[in-house]
């Protein structure tokens, strides 16, 4: 048998069988359509799922901050109050989303948390004048106008955020970190409500 004539009836072996695996199972193209149509139906849905968590995350923040209002929380701790809830929930409904995609969220979740871990132990100085301010908040050892010695700050106060506690002492504007507010004691040397107003002398 010349080489020619095996080399044709090779070809004809591999177009037959080439041939019936094409009629006994689906084409690679169907196996990618449909392998796509899944892939977009799951997309699909993860997207309505952190879609719904997005609203529920708005509708908690605004409830919480309109009851922490109306029981004469102050302003500002109540909106911070709303928006940690309100992204506690959406990185919930992220992680939610993420692993109805058929994606590992553990391994996710654990970075999370060290980087976290790491972010925490960097900005620990503003963690613990925030932690110290929502507590002066919501405790309220001095109010505004109050004048107030920490340390070797005096003044009035002028008011109360998360980080810093203003003063204003002689003509001087003060921002004293909430976390030497909150540890070291504090003296009211005059109440804003009992304190008498200076009256300049006409003579």
């Amino acid at each position: 048998m010349s080489l020619a004539s095996l080399f044709a009836q090779f070809q004809s072996s591999f177009l037959l069988l080439a041939k019936e695996e094409e009629v006994s199972s689906p084409s690679v193209w169907d196996s990618i359509e449909g392998h796509w149509q899944e892939l977009l139906q799951q997309a699909g849905m993860s997207l309505l799922i952190f879609a719904g968590f997005w609203v529920v995350a708005r509708i908690v923040q605004k409830v919480l901050t309109k009851v922490g209002t109306s029981q004469h929380i102050d302003q500002e701790l109540a909106s911070f109050i709303g928006r940690t809830a309100k992204i506690a929930v959406l990185i919930l409904g992220l992680i939610t989303a993420l692993s109805h995609l058929g994606i590992d969220v553990s391994a996710m979740v654990a970075g999370l948390g060290l980087t976290g871990f790491a972010l925490g132990f960097a900005l620990k100085d503003v963690i613990s004048n925030v932690l110290a301010g929502v507590l002066i908040l919501i405790y309220k050892p001095f109010q505004k106008d109050d004048c107030i010695k920490i340390k070797s700050y005096e003044g009035k106060v002028v008011s109360t955020d998360l980080r810093y506690t203003v003063l204003l002492s002689d003509g001087l504007t003060v921002y004293v970190p909430n976390s030497l507010l909150f540890t070291d004691a504090i003296t009211v040397t005059c109440d804003a409500v009992t304190a008498e107003p200076e009256v300049e002398s006409t003579e």
